[in-house]
């Protein structure tokens, strides 16, 4: 999850220092990552032992969504483990869902990149990749002979 610099405004021309942006722009291919992990065995320890628990449906669809967010290739194994962190957070208000406080979580999504709107915190741009065929042909070059006796 690349963070740097301070968000984006709107409109450059109301800045009023002159110096070159610090924070460029992630762009990253719209196609869906097909290989992030599964959700662990989730567990919980209570005085009598380990009971294991499963995960909730809703936490389950929200994770087949998140585990295939583009920009999910570029997470490291230590982002991966803070998606787990949030995957039980989601459970947890799901299943707690009347009264529950959704403020940690919403922070946490944010810090994924969940939204369009936190991607372009994140500075994340999604982008129409380009077919294989556009980066392999060389450039078309026009020879000089043909101009020398204009």
């Amino acid at each position: 999850m690349p963070v740097t610099g301070r968000k984006p405004k709107e409109d450059r021309s109301q800045v009023r220092h002159r110096n070159p942006a610090t924070h460029e722009w992630t762009d990253v291919d719209n196609v869906p990552f097909g290989n992030g992990p599964d959700l662990p065995e989730r567990a919980a320890v209570r005085n009598d032992g380990v009971e294991m628990l499963g995960w909730p449906e809703r936490t389950q669809q929200w994770w087949k969504t998140v585990r295939r967010m583009p920009h999910a290739k570029l997470w490291t194994e230590s982002e991966w483990q803070f998606a787990f962190d949030v995957a039980e957070i989601h459970a947890r208000f799901i299943e707690a869902w009347k009264g529950a406080n959704g403020t940690e979580l919403r922070q946490r999504e944010k810090l994924l990149g969940t939204t369009a709107d936190a991607r372009r915190d994140l500075r994340i741009r999604y982008v129409d990749p380009r077919p294989d065929d556009e980066e392999q042909l060389p450039a078309e070059v026009t020879r000089l002979d043909d101009y020398r006796d204009l």
